[in-house]
C-alpha cells in the first residue's frame, strides 16, 4: 500500500512538473514606431516575424508587440507599469529614437531608459531583458550622436543585460528598405530587423 501511495505521489508531482514546463512564456516587445511596425500591417512588423519563427521551431512563447508610435523614453517610463501588469519572461527595450530625433539631452534618456530597466528587473526579477540600441541623427553633430550612442553602451554594461547595439542595422539609410519618409523600414526593411533581433533573442530561448 505504502508503495502505491509513493507512486501515485511520484506521478502527481512528474505531472505537476510537466504542466509548468509547459506554460507559455512571454517575449514582449516594449518599444516605439520601430516595434509598431509604423506604415504597415501589424503582421509585417518584425516581432510578428519573430513570432512566426518562435512558432515554427516549437518554442513555447507568446509574442506582445507593446509598441507605440512617437513614444519617447519619458513616456515609455510612464507606461510601463500599466505594461507589466501580464506576465513577462523576456522584456526587449526598443526606445529612444524619438529623443534622438528631438535632441533631448542622451542623460535624460539614459535616466528614463534606466527607470524602465529598473522597474522590470523589480517586476519581474528572473526576466530577461534585450536592450536595442538606436543612433541619433547626424544633423544633430557629432558630438550629440556620439553621446547618444554611448548612452546604450553604458546602459548595456551596467546593467549587464543582452544589447543590440543598432537595431536597424542595415537597414537605416537605404532607400528601398525604408519608407519614404527615410526612417520607418518596409516590409521588406522589417524582415532584416527582425533577423538582427533573433540573433542575440535565439541563445536566451
Amino acid at each position: 500500500m505504502k508503495l502505491v501511495k509513493v507512486g501515485i505521489l511520484f506521478v502527481l508531482i512528474t505531472m505537476s512538473v510537466q504542466a509548468q514546463d509547459q506554460q507559455q512564456k512571454t517575449i514582449l516587445f516594449f518599444g516605439d514606431s520601430i516595434t509598431a511596425g509604423y506604415g504597415l500591417e501589424i503582421e509585417q512588423a518584425f516581432p510578428a516575424l519573430i513570432e512566426q519563427k518562435v512558432d515554427s521551431l516549437g518554442y513555447n512563447y507568446r509574442v506582445v508587440n507593446a509598441g507605440l508610435s512617437g513614444e519617447t523614453s519619458a513616456g515609455g517610463l510612464r507606461r510601463v507599469d500599466w505594461i507589466l501588469q501580464q506576465p513577462v519572461d523576456i522584456f526587449v527595450l526598443e526606445l529612444g529614437g524619438n529623443d534622438g530625433l528631438r535632441g533631448i539631452d542622451p542623460e535624460s534618456t539614459k535616466e528614463n531608459l534606466q527607470g524602465i530597466i529598473n522597474k522590470v528587473e523589480d517586476t519581474y526579477s528572473d526576466a530577461a531583458i534585450i536592450l536595442a540600441g538606436m543612433q541619433a541623427p547626424p544633423n544633430m553633430g557629432q558630438d550629440y550622436t556620439e553621446a547618444f550612442h554611448q548612452m546604450y553602451h553604458d546602459l548595456a554594461e551596467v546593467n549587464d543585460v543582452v544589447f543590440l547595439p543598432f537595431i536597424l542595422e542595415g537597414v537605416a539609410g537605404d532607400p528601398d528598405l525604408n519608407l519614404p519618409d527615410g526612417i520607418h523600414p518596409t516590409e521588406k526593411g522589417h524582415k532584416i530587423v527582425a533577423e538582427n533581433v533573433w540573433k542575440v533573442l535565439e541563445p536566451i530561448l
